[in-house]
């Protein structure tokens, strides 16, 4: 399995228009993409002093499947318009690491 991390930051009065944006439409628009070999995505956020910070951390088969998602250039990062709109900054180039342990205790509902 590969993980592909991603960083991104809004100003504080931006932060819940992004968050809802990510949930409400981009994370929507992945799944339709229905790529073989894409397993999950995590959202994950930090508040800063003057901005706000958010990590995406997606999980793959494969590195065919983060190609399929981005292009062959599959470090670049995926930033759809609207997103840009809001972010105050962002990675150019997502992070990708070998997954080499993933433990997973399923649960009866999903964590939020």
């Amino acid at each position: 399995m590969i993980t592909r991390i991603w960083h991104g930051w809004t100003t504080l009065e931006n932060a819940t228009t992004y968050e809802k944006l990510l949930k409400q439409e981009i994370f929507p628009s992945i799944e339709k993409k229905n790529i073989e070999g894409y397993q999950s995505i995590q959202l994950l956020m930090r508040p800063h002093e003057d901005e706000v910070e958010f990590i995406t951390v997606m999980s793959f088969d494969s590195w065919e499947a983060i190609k399929q998602f981005v292009g062959e250039d599959f470090s670049i990062s995926y930033v759809p318009a609207k997103a840009r709109g809001v972010l105050s900054r962002w990675d150019e180039r997502a992070q990708h690491y070998e997954t080499l342990e993933f433990i997973n205790y399923q649960k009866d509902e999903i964590q939020r």
